[in-house]
């Protein structure tokens, strides 16, 4: 695993039994700053590994990049250290010559941190960014209540890190057809899980992601939706709770928004004339 993980003495212990010192497995997190043509533009905690996927989802997120012909190169900096050593820590994406760089005044000024994408917003009005993709045009996605229902398990199977930490979020890409499983990341940080989704979504020409599904490991925050709506996805489906501006974000952009998908049961928040269930007729309880 490399520097995904690392080895630590633990001491585990049960109330009333003996001690035992011993190795444990934990997952790494370490900074890394994203550069655009030289200049900083963020710092996030992150666990290594797909580093480029990274930065390039983050771009698209905040709204720089929308295509892969807008990236020129990215490369990891030679001299992070005062011996010149490389630490894999910071990352300089080149981008295209026409593409506007991101302004100086809504860079992040600190560390954000691995539960957090949106604390070093320099303004609340930064927050919304504009998409270069409108989820209503085409075809809307509809889903099959069934198949959407194997998606945690599909997720949960493919997050080797989590069988070895207990740490990592996890993010992926499904296709709402035919339920495969495009592409799964791990991140300490829930919001890097999504960039790295999207920065592959990006390099394999898959942008907008019409069609397709982003499943979560945790909640479904406006961040997440944000995210999402960015890079053209349709759907955000999540094992845990979504927050009402993500909810809010979710409708205003015609978006299904699923929460709490736990084995066959589910909630959804958007959208839910697009997810077909067997059952024809739909109970109203509580609603005027």
């Amino acid at each position: 695993m490399g520097r995904i993980t690392a080895r630590r003495r633990v001491a585990r212990l049960t109330v009333g039994e003996r001690t035992s010192v011993r190795e444990d497995v934990v997952a790494v997190e370490e900074p890394l700053e994203i550069r655009v043509g030289g200049r900083s533009l963020a710092i996030t905690m992150r666990t290594p590994g797909h580093d480029v996927e990274l930065a390039l989802g983050f771009l698209v997120s905040e709204g720089v990049i929308s295509s892969a012909d807008h990236v020129l190169s990215a490369r990891y900096c030679a001299g992070a250290t005062a011996e010149e050593g490389n630490t894999y820590n910071i990352l300089d994406i080149a981008l295209a010559p026409g593409v506007v760089p991101p302004d100086p005044g809504l860079a992040r000024q600190f560390y954000t941190t691995s539960s957090c994408g949106l604390c070093g917003k320099a303004s609340i009005d930064a927050v919304r960014t504009r998409s270069a993709f409108e989820l209503r045009d085409g075809p809307p996605l509809t889903i099959d209540a069934r198949l959407l229902a194997t998606f945690p398990d599909t997720l949960r199977a493919g997050q080797e890190v989590f069988d070895k930490t207990g740490g990592l979020h996890a993010a992926g890409l499904f296709d709402g057809t035919t339920g495969e499983l495009l592409v799964l990341r791990e991140d300490v940080g829930r919001h890097n899980a999504v960039d790295k989704v999207v920065g592959w979504a990006l390099g394999a020409g898959r942008l907008p992601a019409r069609g397709l599904v982003l499943m979560v490991s945790g909640r479904a925050s406006f961040e997440l939706v944000q995210k999402a709506s960015m890079a053209g996805i349709p759907m955000l489906a999540a094992v845990s709770a979504p927050s009402s501006l993500a909810v809010e974000l979710a409708t205003e952009t015609g978006m299904i928004l699923v929460g709490f998908l736990r084995g066959p049961s589910m909630v959804v928040y958007a959208g839910h004339d697009r997810v077909e269930n067997s059952i024809d007729e739909i109970e109203k309880v509580g609603v005027a």
